[in-house]
């Protein structure tokens, strides 16, 4: 399988303002230290190797939004963030190499920020193309179809040309779609969430956002534990530190890095993606907090094995 992250922050999408630019403009200055180079090509060379991926790159400002290729040749794709626009163009590329245009949607929950990319999902235009939306909410349909009522958006729903279908599944009861083997967790967030576990050819990738993990609660934990068992990539609601989930924001319906990292130690998880990122921290801020993360991992890990940590961005593929 392979894993395409097209948004990757919560709440609402955010965009780097001009001040934010120079800065890493001006931090690039001040590493190349009057250097030169011979072309474009080789100060990218430099800034690969030299700069940190705050300064070099960036995190994005999309919201959730990810794509597992590697089923039957449908798409799958997990939640209908702002990301999902540039996903659908990308779509069209593929589809006019010959990619069928079928996708299959699986919604961690109905709020603004997991929908919001759907009014401007091109293909959901296209006639010839079929849509199949997957949920533990029996109202996934209600919401999609309120969003694009004429107070909110200027094209209704019912403008749209595609093949819809809308199925809700039980959590606990496996189901295929897509050529994946999927099966859905309830997860504590207002109106409820789902995680999602994918299975294909003994591999498995684990999405799990918008999920507040409770120390109160253990058995819920311990449920967590296995679906999250064996996976080779969880991707895990990480919105918030350890001490804002238990403080300022207990009961906000998120969870935070270190939390997850233990619950991966605890499943036998081989990789973890922090991901949902909170939109007002910077590059300079989520980077802080992978570099905590990564540290915490190696304070806990003991005799088990390593658990891999990345830090989710827009645009990230990851091979599973």
């Amino acid at each position: 399988m392979l894993v395409r992250f097209w948004g990757t922050r919560g709440s609402l999408p955010v965009a780097l303002t001009a001040s934010a630019i120079q800065a890493k403009v001006a931090r690039a200055l001040v590493a190349a230290s009057g250097r030169t180079f011979a072309d474009e090509a080789e100060a990218a060379r430099f800034a690969a190797d030299e700069l940190g991926f705050a300064t070099f790159g960036g995190y994005g400002g999309a919201t959730s939004c990810v794509e597992i290729e590697g089923a039957d040749g449908a798409f799958a794709i997990c939640d209908m963030g702002s990301g999902l626009r540039e996903f659908g163009l990308d779509s069209f590329r593929r589809i006019a190499a010959g990619h069928p245009p079928v996708y299959h949607f699986f919604l961690s929950h109905l709020h603004w920020d997991h929908i919001m990319g759907f009014p401007f999902f091109g293909p959901a235009f296209n006639p010839n193309a079929t849509i199949v939306i997957h949920s533990g909410h029996p109202d996934a349909e209600t919401a999609l179809r309120r969003q694009q009522e004429e107070i909110s958006f200027p094209v209704p729903f019912d403008w749209l040309r595609a093949k819809f279908e809308f199925q809700v599944h039980t959590p606990g009861v496996p189901f295929d779609a897509a050529g994946l083997s999927v099966s859905l967790i309830p997860q504590h967030h207002s109106h409820d969430s789902y995680g999602y576990r994918f299975e294909k050819a003994g591999r498995a990738v684990i999405y799990s956002t918008d999920s507040e993990h409770k120390v109160e609660n253990m058995d819920a934990e311990t449920a967590f534990e296995a679906f999250f068992a064996g996976a080779d990539l969880v991707i895990c609601d990480t919105m918030y530190s350890l001490g804002d989930t238990v403080s300022l924001k207990q009961d906000w319906g998120h969870s935070s890095n270190l939390v997850a990292v233990d619950l991966c130690h605890a499943a036998g998880a081989k990789r973890l993606a922090l991901f949902h990122h909170e939109p007002t921290y910077s590059d300079e801020d989520i980077a802080r907090m992978h570099g905590e993360t990564l540290r915490y991992e190696e304070l806990v890990r003991a005799d088990r094995p390593p658990l891999e940590v990345i830090c989710a961005y827009d645009g990230l593929a990851v091979k599973v």
